[in-house]
């Protein structure tokens, strides 16, 4: 059976059940076609846990997932992992690597590949912080894949010489089936401010999630219904906060309640709709970014109404509707809960279509020059 390797940032990302399911889909993805899979995650020491080394373990032991190591970054020792499981021979017997993000940056493993294939999931941040020199480990890769449709194409973004890909964010469908919802709630999970701070570029700033999130303070209001954010914000924001909660957004706490795959899960599938903003960089430079988390949303049946960031998926008008204005996006609600069984209908079918993960690791593979 031929082995692919997936790398990708796991206990980097501790906690966070969201980020968690993006690694997993690719790897339960590729196994559900018939590989054999393994994972590898690149840590730094300074930012190596016990915490982060059991969430590591936990999560991937959860999924049946026991090809794994997490290496030390820049020496290639594994810290994790069971002890008959050897990078190097891994990388050298494998017929592929799927680098998501760029995790994987240990010289010696890497050059082990046959075939590998970086795999964007920040577009506009990863051509900008790599236009601006910072080392993001796209260098040595085969085939390069973003989820920023645009990216090369109608984006003014700037493409480093490299032909990108178009991808989308796999979700295996097995594990999340359609679930049944109660009320028509809107619910999304995020950062305040997101990962990543503001970035200059063609003389302006381009904002975090906080400045796209002001523009629709009044939706709660405008349209009488209910919206809840799982919402990592710094106690240092608390302005901000009771703001939201002013204009009657609910704010629940995301490390009480998708710490982990199956508790994230649990929360999308019991919320009723998704309602979203997007990183500024992702709205003003339209590169086409949809969120593998809003993919989760519309597998389970729940409608989403999302700002608009230039991608072709989000002009469906059924179960995924965007906006770009605080007018668009009261039509949206009105429309989604006024037609509510059609729109989860919808939302399924697109996931279906435009995200299983036998189609899209499938184009992957076939793109990677895998038969």
């Amino acid at each position: 059976m031929s082995t692919i390797v997936v790398a990708g940032a796991l206990a980097n990302k501790a906690g966070n059940g969201g980020a968690a399911w993006v690694r997993l889909s690719y790897l339960m993805g590729f196994r559900k076609l018939g590989f054999d899979v393994a994972f590898v995650e690149q840590i730094d020491r300074a930012r190596y846990t016990d915490q982060a080394g059991d969430y590591f373990d936990e999560t991937l032991e959860r999924f049946g997932l026991d090809r794994v190591s997490l290496l030390v970054d820049g020496e290639g020792v594994v810290i994790r992992g069971p002890g008959d499981i050897d990078p190097i021979s891994l990388a050298g017997d494998a017929e592929l690597l799927v680098n998501v993000g760029g995790n994987l940056r240990v010289r010696e493993l890497l050059r082990r590949f046959r075939r590998k294939a970086f795999v964007d999931l920040d577009p506009g941040f990863t051509q900008l912080w790599a236009s601006n020199g910072l080392e993001i480990g796209l260098a040595g890769h085969d085939v390069y894949f973003t989820i920023g449709e645009n990216i090369a194409r109608e984006s003014p973004l700037p493409t480093l010489g490299i032909d990108w890909l178009v991808t989308r964010p796999p979700v295996v469908l097995d594990e999340w089936p359609v679930a049944a919802a109660d009320s028509t709630r809107f619910t999304t999970v995020g950062s305040w401010r997101g990962p990543y701070g503001p970035l200059s570029w063609s003389g302006k700033t381009l904002g975090q999630k906080a400045h796209e999130f002001r523009k629709f303070l009044e939706l709660p209001g405008r349209t009488g219904e209910s919206f809840e954010l799982a919402l990592g914000i710094d106690a240092a924001d608390r302005a901000d906060r009771d703001v939201l909660e002013a204009h009657g957004w609910l704010i629940v706490d995301p490390r009480r309640l998708v710490v982990t795959p199956d508790a994230f899960r649990m929360y999308v599938q019991g919320s009723g709709c998704e309602f979203s903003v997007a990183q500024g960089i992702y709205v003003e430079t339209q590169g086409g970014w949809v969120s593998d988390r809003t993919a989760r949303y519309l597998a389970s049946g729940k409608p989403a109404l999302v700002q608009d960031t230039g991608s072709s998926l989000q002009r469906r008008g059924e179960g995924l509707l965007t906006f770009r204005t605080i007018e668009e996006a009261v039509a949206g609600v009105r429309e989604i809960v006024g037609n509510r069984d059609r729109h989860a209908r919808a939302a399924r079918t697109l996931a279906e279509s435009l995200f299983d993960s036998d189609l899209v690791l499938g184009r992957l593979l076939v793109e990677s020059g895998i038969d």
